[in-house]
């Protein structure tokens, strides 16, 4: 294994590490060369945690694409023809995407591009900043080799944001959300020949050629994001924000409510990921402090999805069920609690951590967050199985469920502290050993 595959295995959560494992074995069958790109293999080498696995395969079509999707247990969740890519979900709400590596030649800025395909160092040197055009092998025969032909490497250990070429944010405007995003998120600073080009595309109003679809997917990315509320401040003061709608400035941005969020965020266990739909939360707080008018705009300005919005307004409604349910639960043991809360959506539980008034809600989806969704972990899938069930049968279900009760509801062994042997009685006029030399 290289040092590489290692540094991989080490930052995958057990669910991505399964999801990765399925996608290698049927890009092997299909004969294809696979690697890990994008911002997987930026959250790797640099340290963060790895939200989204993102694969690049060399020749095909999306057609091709999903072809090798569907030889794995994947939920193919959306597909963009244009730029190659397939949106996938496996399960323990792991989300990865598995794109054709291909060449994009622009014309006017914020039209679509002219789709070539290409090599994978030919995709990687078309990318947007440099700490995103770096690659993995995982192919059989070269498993394991690094692609960097930008110095990605050299900018992620001077932790500084620079395009791949002089072209990069005049090809593509949406790449200027990008990277104040990618400035705010990792704490990086931007160098001075890209900002020069960010600069001169402002001042050219290129921006607002950013097409609706585009400007949707980068909202997208910040609703996911766990600063949302510093990205959203940070694309405020670039006047930026505006592209989505003009009335998102000072009150109405709603940036204590996005402050909220990331505390109640922070409340979450690291490395596990119970799911949910946070973007419905996010447009939900979007447009609170929006009028009807001003929420048609913004709901036009960025085309945002209808199943989206519609999940946005259910959620208040939601969330008092559950609360009511939380509060008058009977819970006598915390297999009881659990058997509760695992049913909610993350969002639903975001969202009372924000906004409940009742201690005893709070506390309750505290102690189901810190204490018993980290020791529910603890039983395995292997540990499951060597009871004799096998994974995918209703078998396996109910005795996984069971163990995890026998875990959370067993009393906590008592330690016995042995007291010391007193020390032997001092006879007097009688030196002690250590005297006697």
């Amino acid at each position: 294994m290289s040092d590489y595959m290692f540094m991989l295995d080490s930052h995958l959560t057990g669910e991505q590490s399964k999801a990765l494992a399925e996608i290698r074995e049927a890009a092997e069958q299909a004969n294809v060369n696979l690697f890990l790109t994008g911002g997987a293999m930026r959250d790797m080498m640099g340290g963060f945690p790895i939200r989204d696995l993102d694969f690049t395969v060399e020749g095909g079509n999306v057609k091709s694409a999903k072809a090798l999707a569907q030889k794995t247990s994947a939920e193919i969740i959306a597909q963009d023809e244009t730029h190659r890519l397939l949106e996938l979900r496996f399960s323990g709400n792991v989300s990865a995407s598995i794109g054709i590596a291909k060449q994009e030649k622009h014309g006017k800025p914020g039209t679509k591009p002219q789709i070539l395909p290409a090599t994978i160092h030919e995709d990687l040197r078309g990318r947007d900043f440099t700490v995103n055009a770096i690659a993995l092998s995982l192919g059989k025969a070269s498993r394991g080799l690094l692609l960097d032909p930008a110095n990605g490497l050299g900018d992620l250990s001077h932790k500084e944001l620079r395009a791949v070429t002089n072209y990069s944010l005049y090809d593509d405007p949406s790449r200027l959300l990008r990277m104040i995003r990618l400035r705010t998120r990792l704490g990086f600073t931007v160098d001075e020949r890209t900002m020069s080009q960010y600069r001169n595309v402002r001042e050219s109003g290129l921006e607002t050629k950013i097409p609706p679809a585009q400007l949707e997917q980068e909202l997208h990315q910040v609703a996911l994001d766990p600063v949302t509320g510093e990205i959203l401040k940070a694309l405020e003061e670039e006047n930026l924000i505006q592209l989505f709608s003009p009335a998102l400035t000072g009150p109405k941005l709603n940036l204590q409510a996005f402050q909220k969020l990331q505390k109640a965020r922070q409340s979450f266990p690291f490395g596990i990921d119970i799911g949910g739909n946070s973007y419905a939360l996010f447009l939900l707080l979007i447009q609170e402090k929006l009028t009807a008018k001003e929420r048609a705009g913004l709901i036009k300005a960025a085309a945002l999805p209808k199943a989206e919005l519609d999940a946005a307004a259910k959620l208040d409604g939601k969330a008092v069920k559950v609360e009511k349910e939380i509060a008058k639960a009977k819970i006598t043991r915390p297999s009881a609690l659990y058997a509760i809360l695992s049913n909610v959506p993350g969002e639903i539980l975001l969202f009372l951590l924000m906004r409940s008034g009742q201690r005893i809600v709070i506390d309750r989806i505290k102690n189901y967050l810190q204490k018993y969704l980290p020791a529910a972990q603890e039983i395995t899938d292997k540990a499951v199985m060597e009871r004799g069930a096998e994974p995918g049968t209703a078998k396996f279900a109910k005795l996984q469920q069971q163990m995890i009760a026998e875990r959370l509801d067993a009393r906590p062994k008592k330690v016995v502290v042995q007291e010391p042997p007193p020390p032997p009685p001092v006879v007097p006029g009688r030196r002690s050993a250590s005297f006697s030399r």
